[in-house]
């Protein structure tokens, strides 16, 4: 028997979220056995255990859509016991049983080896937060934009996507605009090198289809109108990367900047990306980041205050990211 927190519905309940003790049959079918040692709670986790989003997909479900872990059992040739190996995306979490438990049974083709030079604890601090922001920065570099091609906005930037973004690019020697809601947290994005902070009231209510202007590129972790006023104030050949929904799915928006300005909308997906495209991915973040950078962003609590959690997060209530230890 293990813990693991187990999402549920039915007539008596509801839909519902609890920490409980899970027998290791009942795990479902996969090539690798993996003790977890840390997880994390990501923005869908938050959607998956409040069931403020119709992310998981089959019931009950163990949510937690990264995971970094020891392998207990293997029966495919890439690993074998003891070895250390991370998981993002990939449905874990919606359509398989994920992280946030001790235990998990995956398919070894999910799976990629703890990179050098990174600890679990590093690499739940990163998690797809900072592996997706990895992503959009090579998103906006693979198009062409540099240090000296101008300003870069990132959105959301005290979420989790939005703090790894401000860190990575200004770390590569980008000229960073941050944009929040929440003054408080001007301090710490000045800290994660952002040189300027935007109030994001500008950038929320619907705009022109055409504005001044402004930016070389964009990474968006936002949607909605703050994703079309992003686009309708990049510069003119300039890249907008967009990977998340934290304001809302739609996209009210023309299609001016692009036709007019030669805006590259991006689009950045994490769950079902290519084995070469996560380990390069990974391989950068192990290279750029640096210690103190992980514990800026990112902070423990245990299984047992997962679901407390969850509720501040989806309330904006949570900087950053969290991480979850299961083990040592």
């Amino acid at each position: 028997m293990f813990s693991a927190i187990l999402i549920d519905k039915n007539d008596e309940q509801g839909y519902h979220a609890r920490l409980t003790e899970i027998d290791e049959a009942q795990l479902p079918a996969g090539d690798v056995l993996v003790e977890v040692i840390y997880s994390t709670l990501n923005y869908k986790d938050g959607l998956a255990i409040t069931g403020q989003g119709p992310v998981v997909r089959k019931f009950p479900m163990v949510p937690g859509v990264d995971l970094v872990g020891r392998v207990l059992q293997s029966s495919a040739e890439r690993f074998q016991a003891g070895d250390l190996v991370l998981l993002n995306g990939w449905g874990v979490g919606e359509q398989h049983w994920g992280g946030l438990a001790e235990k998990a049974r995956l398919n070894s083709d999910w799976l990629i080896a703890l990179p050098a030079g990174l600890t679990p604890a590093q690499a739940m601090a990163a998690g797809t937060a900072g592996y997706t922001a990895m992503l959009c920065v090579q998103a906006l570099e693979q198009h062409g934009v540099r240090p000296d091609s101008g300003d870069v906005l990132v959105t959301g930037a005290n979420g989790g996507v939005g703090s790894f973004a401000v860190k990575l690019l200004s770390r590569l020697g980008y000229h960073v605009v941050a944009s929040t809601g929440r003054p408080e947290e001007h301090d710490y994005l000045t800290r994660l090198g952002a040189s300027e902070i935007l109030d994001r009231q500008s950038l929320s209510e619907p705009g022109k289809p055409l504005q001044k202007e402004r930016w070389a590129g964009v990474i968006d972790s936002v949607g909605s109108h703050t994703l079309a006023n992003a686009c309708a104030q990049t510069r003119y050949g300039g890249v907008v990367a967009a990977c998340g929904l934290a304001q809302g799915m739609e996209f009210p928006a023309t299609v001016a900047p692009f036709i007019l300005r030669g805006v590259t909308l991006a689009g950045i997906d994490s769950v079902m990306r290519p084995l070469k495209d996560r380990e390069q991915a990974w391989q950068r973040l192990a290279e750029l980041l640096q210690a103190s950078d992980f514990d800026m962003i990112g902070h423990e609590i245990g299984l047992d205050q997962v679901v407390e959690t969850a509720q501040q997060l989806m309330q904006g209530q949570v900087r950053g990211r969290v991480l979850v230890k299961l083990a040592d």
